[in-house]
């Protein structure tokens, strides 16, 4: 595995980890701006953890616990958002260990999403018939507490090897009906942007592959990654599209603004990912103020996710009636665009599943009871008028 980042220097002098919200006099903006500066000064230690916040008992004995396990890894950015006092904090929740994720449950899985059973090559994984997933590096800026990888994530922070990446390549030039590929990891945009260029390139070199699609958690973690020389590069290789990994309205910050705009300006769609969480999301006017956030900046919301059943997640994961209730909460009260579709990945490797409220009440011959957002019902006639003029039962 190929290094992509460099090791953290422990003589580091952290010069700007003062530029943060409560600090905005600092005179280190150049380092602040430089993505690589970010990567090389994520927090990973308690001791580095204590000039961002005041973490709690319960805190620091999590993150000195996590370091055999899921590794603590903040971005400074990240740590700017952070509630230097509210262990409750919706952003300190996602990044900063808890003892309550070193609990195992009776429902957790390894591999959630069983992806390791339909993986074809190496970080190649083909579930649905026209489309792969190709996970070509294990390194993301910030490790997410509820990630769903983290059997993978973070353990060498490296990407595939050239030899890796061919067999993976083969593979969908030779699978005529793939005509999707998405990208993701770790973190795919963790690459440089040469790395990005010639992946990138490789795959629009096939002819059957109609669109490329990355999945990435940076405009949140990391905005300042969105360089002009960035955008250039994604820019060569249209159809292209971004997902976003985004839980909530604090995540969105003035750099993260920036970083959607030189994106959309760069002529490419931007849609979000949300996983459902306890305590961090799982209210509706929370999630309303998200959607119509994302949407204010250009994301279209696109999936809520209801967190997988990743071991060290029972604490963050909500029940499904809150899922379907936040969806009701949604439909109808704000605009179509905001409403994301809610989604189970089913366990062992099904895919992905929609789940919705039940909106059709009854059905017969003659038609279906339908029930609208204000719970109100109406009677749809399911018929269709011969050319006789009489009507006739849809088969």
């Amino acid at each position: 595995m190929k290094k992509i980042l460099k090791k953290r220097s422990h003589a580091a002098v952290h010069a700007g980890q003062q530029h943060t919200d409560r600090h905005q006099a600092s005179p280190d903006t150049v380092l602040w701006s430089d993505w690589r500066w970010q990567v090389r000064n994520r927090i990973v230690r308690l001791e580095e953890l204590e000039k961002w916040i005041n973490p709690n008992e319960e805190e620091r004995k999590a993150v000195r616990y996590s370091a055999g396990r899921l590794k603590m890894a903040i971005t400074p950015h990240f740590a700017s958002l952070m509630d230097t006092d509210d262990p409750w904090c919706p952003i300190r929740r996602q990044a900063v260990p808890v003892p309550d994720e070193f609990k195992t449950s009776s429902h957790d899985l390894k591999d959630p999403c069983g992806e390791e059973k339909d993986t074809v090559a190496p970080g190649l994984v083909h579930r649905y018939p026209d489309r792969v997933l190709l996970l070509i590096t294990d390194a993301c800026a910030m490790y997410c507490r509820h990630c769903t990888r983290r059997r993978i994530v973070g353990s060498r922070e490296g990407t595939l090897t050239m030899q890796q990446l061919k067999e993976a390549i083969h593979y969908i030039s030779k699978n005529r009906k793939i005509r999707d590929v998405l990208i993701s990891g770790g973190d795919p945009l963790l690459l440089s942007d040469g790395q990005l260029d010639n992946l990138l390139g490789m795959i629009r070199e096939i002819p059957h592959v109609e669109i490329i699609r990355l999945g990435t958690r940076l405009p949140v973690t990391l905005p300042q990654r969105f360089t002009p020389e960035l955008c250039n590069v994604l820019s060569k290789y249209h159809p292209l599209y971004i997902s976003i990994h985004c839980n909530h309205e604090k995540e969105i910050s003035v750099e993260t603004q920036h970083a959607c705009n030189r994106l959309t300006s760069a002529g490419i769609p931007l849609g979000s990912q949300t996983v459902l969480l306890k305590d961090i999301n799982d209210d509706p006017k929370t999630m309303m103020r998200l959607m119509r956030r994302l949407l204010s900046v250009r994301i279209r919301p696109y999936y809520l996710y209801q967190c997988d059943l990743a071991p060290g997640t029972e604490h963050v994961r909500t029940s499904v009636n809150v899922g379907l209730k936040i969806i009701e909460s949604l439909r109808g009260h704000t605009t179509g665009y905001a409403v994301p579709t809610y989604v189970i990945d089913a366990p062992g490797g099904g895919g992905k599943v929609p789940i919705n409220p039940e909106t059709i009440i009854a059905r017969s011959k003659s038609g279906i009871m339908i029930r609208n957002y204000q719970g109100r019902i109406f009677f749809y006639p399911d018929t269709i008028t011969r050319t006789d003029g009489q009507p006739s039962a849809n088969p």
